[in-house]
This record gives structure tokens, C-alpha cells and sequence, in this order.
């Protein structure tokens, strides 16, 4: 089921625990990321995506150590995390695990953990849902760690990193091979941290069935609130945008997703004051907005991340929707981004 997340979440305990792990305080880190002194009131601690990116950015300005988001992962205890991370701990396996994390990560975060299983591996790509610039290193690299941290201390096993794609360029990194164990590829299309497929059978040592029956309820209930608080048009233009890329989504797809029949999906749509085509335009056109602002991606690929065959089809689209080119909107952008 997937629910629509506001761009508005508390910064996790564990973070602004993990800067003393490193030797860095709170009202330092937010003073180098221009951010106000309120933001971290020892409560509620709320950010933006972008407030959490330009934390993530001044730790790495204040630290100036490469390794700083690998260490403040290692060191976070499980008891600071919150319920609906700390819910993974307790799993039957690795691979269950895996699931919780990726089910209720997004009460945490408007955070989506994309994960693909072959026979031979489990890729896990983290989506920042609300990301307007691409994901600080030092944040992409606490993350992945905290999967395989994950798996050690759930299994009791090394697990390690089949292969870990990183987009930054090349860096001196002895330290990430001697932590995931496996190869660094730099350059890559995507950040994703690639496990074996084998290690998700690995049971936990840690299983705790009876939390799972408190904790598990609690987390299925909140998630439920959250998305009773959305739009079914919200709802359904949010599975587009993880759907889109290479294919165009079915009606009987999206109503998997959300639990319903297609002929309910399809009734609550139209009671919303929508339609089904209608919702889909209207995610490639916002997709198109964020991509074009990606220097990176070119016009082809866009194309193909919006579902299109081939890019004459995505102009002939993008000119009804915007009177213009995709290449006069994106140099209108970068002419915006360069007065401001």
C-alpha cells in the first residue's frame, strides 16, 4: 500500500546523536547549513527534504572526513531508532526484515526503498520522494550501511555488499571496501547497494515474535491514517511516478498497489473529479519538470523515465502541456537558477 508523505518529518534521535559519535554538536552543523537554531528544539526536530539534505551537506563541510556517514551509522544504538525502523530488528529473516524497513520507512521519512530480488542478488535503491537535488554522499552512505548493519546484527553474520553503486565520482574509499566487503563502482546511474540474494534466508537471532504482535498493529495503523489523509488522486499519481519508467502503468497495477478492485480504483477516481488519464499526464508532466532540472539526464532519457517509446513522442506531449520544448523549458531553468 502506499501512502502519500508530506514534506515535513522529524530529523530521527539518531541522527543528532550520531554527530557526537563524530565530534560535532548540533547548533554547529545547523549554523553551517543556514538553517535556524530552532530546528533542533530536542522534540519534535521537524525538516524539509532539502533542510535534511543541507544537514547532511554540513557534516561533511564541518567533518571534512569522508567516512563520517559510515561512522555515525555503525555507532547509532537500536534503541535510538524509531519504532518503525527498530520493528526490522525484530524480524523473522533478513529478507522480512527488509520488507518492514521498506513498508513503514516512509512513516519515518518521505523516504521509498526500492528493492528488486533476482536469484542471485537483492538490490536496494533509496528515493528521496520530495528530492529536488541528488542525495547528499555522506546520507547515501549512512544509509547503506544501515541495511548491512542491519543484517550483522540481526543474523550475527558478515554480511556483505555484492557490489555498491555510487553516481559520485571516484574518491579514495580503502574504507568503504573494508566495511561492505565487496567492490565500489563509482560513476553509476544510480545509488544502490546490491546484497547477495542468499544472505536474506539468514534467520535473525534477534526474532522477537511478541513485539512484532505490539509493534506491528501500531505501524499498520498509522499507516492507514496517513492514508486516509491523502487523496485517492494523490494517491494513485504517487504510484505513477515510481511506476513510470519504461512502462505505462495499468489501471489493474495501480489497484494492486493500493488494495482495491480496478473497478473501485476506477469509481473513487472519478468521485475525486478525476480521471485515470488525466492523473497520468498530470505525473509525467510534474516528472518532467524535476528531470529537466536534472543537468545529468538527457532528453532521451526522460522520455524513457516517463513511460514514452521514444523521445518524438515526449515532444509532441511536452509541447501540448507547456507550448514549448523541453529544451526551452530546461535553459528557461538554468537562465532562472542563474539570476538567483
Amino acid at each position: 500500500m502506499t501512502v502519500h508523505v508530506p514534506d515535513r518529518f522529524k530529523a530521527a534521535n539518531a541522527f543528532w546523536i550520531g554527530l557526537a559519535k563524530i565530534g560535532l554538536t548540533p547548533a554547529a552543523v545547523l549554523s553551517q547549513a543556514r538553517l535556524p537554531l530552532a530546528v533542533y528544539d530536542g522534540k519534535k526536530n521537524f525538516v524539509t527534504t532539502a533542510q535534511f539534505f543541507a544537514l547532511w551537506r554540513a557534516v561533511g563541510e564541518l567533518s571534512a572526513d569522508p567516512a563520517a556517514g559510515l561512522k555515525i551509522a555503525t555507532q547509532i544504538d537500536v534503541g535510538n531508532r524509531p519504532p518503525s525502523t527498530m520493528a526490522a530488528y525484530y524480524a523473522r529473516d533478513y529478507r522480512d526484515a527488509l520488507a518492514r524497513l521498506a513498508r513503514f520507512k516512509q512513516l519515518c521519512s518521505p523516504e521509498e526503498l526500492q528493492i528488486k530480488v533476482t536469484k542471485d542478488e537483492c538490490v536496494i535503491e533509496p528515493v528521496w520522494l520530495h528530492a529536488r537535488e541528488e542525495t547528499p554522499p555522506l546520507l547515501t552512505d549512512a544509509a547503506f550501511v544501515s541495511f548491512v548493519e542491519l543484517g550483522r546484527r540481526g543474523t550475527g553474520h558478515l554480511v556483505t555488499a555484492k557490489r555498491v553503486e555510487l553516481k559520485r565520482s571516484a574518491e579514495a574509499t580503502g574504507f568503504y571496501e573494508a566495511y561492505f566487503k565487496g567492490p565500489i563502482t563509482f560513476g553509476a546511474r544510480r545509488n544502490a547497494l546490491v546484497l547477495h540474494a542468499t544472505d536474506l534466508h539468514r534467520p535473525f537471532l534477534t526474532y522477537n515474535a511478541e513485539l512484532l504482535d505490539m509493534l506491528n498493529p501500531q505501524l499498520e495503523r498509522a499507516l492507514e491514517e496517513r492514508r486516509a489523509q491523502s487523496s485517492i488522486s494523490e494517491q494513485v499519481k504517487w504510484i505513477f511516478k515510481r511506476m513510470l519508467a519504461g512502462n505505462r502503468p495499468e489501471i489493474s497495477a495501480v489497484a494492486r498497489e493500493l488494495g482495491l478492485s480496478d473497478r473501485t480504483l476506477q469509481r473513487r477516481i472519478i468521485d475525486d473529479g478525476a480521471t485515470f488519464r488525466q492523473l497520468l499526464l498530470e505525473a509525467r508532466r510534474e516528472l518532467a519538470h524535476e528531470y529537466l532540472n536534472r543537468a545529468e539526464m538527457d532528453v532521451t532519457e526522460v522520455a524513457f523515465l516517463l513511460g514514452y517509446e521514444d523521445s518524438n513522442s515526449f515532444y509532441r506531449a511536452f509541447r501540448t502541456w507547456e507550448g514549448t520544448t523541453p529544451s526551452q523549458l530546461r535553459a528557461t531553468l538554468r537562465r532562472s537558477e542563474t539570476r538567483q
